[in-house]
């Protein structure tokens, strides 16, 4: 059997470290490689630099951030998806709370403060018990410093000026796992089971023990699933 291509697309301040499992795991099924989402200050051009380097056609997963990456994806060139995965993400905008968030974020990046925005930021991102594990803990926030001020900016600037994707849910054909932490604070299970009931077929699983950042906290469930995934 031929390995099917595998784009996997991290959240915000996360790079192929949050995916390190799957990547090598997942490798006897499919040829996984990571986006690098950190170059641009809006998800459509993301979406096209993704599109630009990808293979023809790709199993394609994105987790937050690269959740609406991958929606941006299959408005572009749904013909390319061959089947999909979405993790701890949202298909709507986000209120009005998280937009100011946002928007406080950026400003103090800009006046210099981010070093202290990844330990800030830690608690909300990961199960309560997984902030004083180092394996998980160090993980993210090292993720963060590799990215950086500047790029979290244009992250975050690509967040805030999405576009929704909620209306676009019926038109995905392909197989599609959703996949949310049960102690996801950021999109909880509530809002991965929108999505999954807007895409028909959907298969929809909640990972125990896990936050916003499922591969990394839970990553043999996540590969699990994954595998399952990739030869159903």
């Amino acid at each position: 059997m031929s390995k099917i291509p595998l784009l996997l697309c991290p959240g915000l301040l996360n790079d192929a470290a949050l995916w390190r499992h799957q990547l090598d795991s997942l490798v006897d099924v499919s040829l996984p490689s990571v986006a690098d989402l950190t170059s641009a200050d809006s998800i459509a051009d993301l979406a096209t630099t993704v599109l630009d380097q990808a293979p023809p056609q790709f199993a394609l997963a994105g987790l937050s951030m690269g959740g609406y990456v991958v929606f941006e994806i299959l408005r572009r060139a749904p013909e390319r998806v061959l089947r999909l995965a979405l993790f701890d993400t949202r298909a709507r905008l986000d209120p009005e709370e998280s937009r100011a968030r946002r928007r406080e974020m950026i400003d103090i990046a800009r006046r210099g403060g981010f070093a202290k925005l990844p330990a800030q930021m830690l608690p909300g991102q990961v199960h309560p018990d997984h902030v004083r594990v180092p394996r998980i803990a160090e993980t993210v926030v090292a993720m963060a410093e590799r990215i950086g001020a500047e790029a979290f900016i244009r992250q975050q600037t690509a967040i805030l000026n999405r576009q929704e994707s909620l209306s676009t849910l019926a038109g995905i054909k392909v197989p599609t796992l959703v996949v949310a932490g049960r102690q996801d604070a950021i999109t909880p299970p509530k809002i991965l089971a929108e999505i999954a009931a807007g895409i028909a077929g959907a298969k929809m699983v909640v990972i125990e023990e896990a936050g916003h950042l499922t591969p990394l906290e839970q990553p043999q469930a996540v590969s699990a699933l994954m595998r399952y995934w990739l030869q159903v």
